[in-house]
């Protein structure tokens, strides 16, 4: 170590933290939306990786282009739309929460998240594809998505892997298994009905919470069981 002052090795800057979040090809781009929303709202940091089939599905279920050079206005589009596809739901000024998010793309396998030494607090797949989940879990890395995945695992961060496929066969359960043996929580992007749900919004939401709630991240996106039979019809 090179000689120098007590103040040069001492109280280094606190790094930044993001969650990484990273959106896969399966149908699901609401739950996605809902979730970042989230993040957003507990002024968390945030680094997002879109897959190139995502943008796809994204143009498909919302009619939104996500685009590499104009990003930041393509998220904001894309978060200020409702699970229902309509536009303006979600109203209000997201410029400085947005301040706070990075878009890597998913080819630039040269980005922060694809390294180990790059802080982080975890990794958020929503939606996860099946052809997702079989990549993280053989560990292919073959864009920055299964990279930062598989990155997040070596290095024993929270890893929540929300897949959205229905029915599933036994090598995407196999996939699963190997997942969750890896210490990743697997998430069937699954709705409940017992919150009360009276728009689809509702159903999206309640996923995106309880993907929230395995980040341990604080939300209100659902009313919560309190043992109560019948309670949501009562509120």
């Amino acid at each position: 170590m090179k000689p120098g002052s007590y103040a040069d090795h001492h109280s280094p800057p606190r790094p930044r933290r993001p969650w990484v979040v990273g959106v896969s090809g399966a149908s699901g781009t609401p739950y996605a939306a809902a979730v970042l929303r989230g993040l957003l709202a507990a002024g968390e940091s945030v680094d997002l990786v879109v897959s190139r089939a995502s943008r796809l599905t994204l143009l498909d279920e919302t009619g939104v282009a996500f685009r590499d050079a104009h990003w930041r206005e393509d998220l904001a589009a894309w978060l200020a739309r409702g699970a229902d596809g309509k536009p303006e739901t979600f109203t209000g000024d997201l410029a400085p929460a947005l301040s706070d998010v990075r878009y890597w793309a998913a080819g630039d396998l040269a980005a922060g998240p694809s390294s180990g030494s790059y802080p982080s607090k975890g990794m958020l797949i929503v939606p996860a594809s099946t052809a997702c989940v079989a990549g993280v879990a053989l560990g292919l890395s073959k864009d920055l998505l299964q990279r930062a995945a598989s990155v997040t695992l070596k290095e024993r961060r929270k890893l929540v892997v929300a897949v959205r496929e229905t029915p599933l066969n036994g090598q995407t359960l196999g996939h699963l298994v190997t997942l969750d043996q890896a210490g990743a929580v697997v998430l069937p992007a699954s709705p409940a009905f017992y919150a009360g749900a009276t728009h689809i919004q509702d159903l999206v939401d309640f996923v995106a919470g309880r993907v929230l709630d395995a980040a341990g991240v604080a939300h209100g996106l659902y009313r919560r069981w309190e043992g109560e039979l019948g309670g949501s019809r009562e509120q």
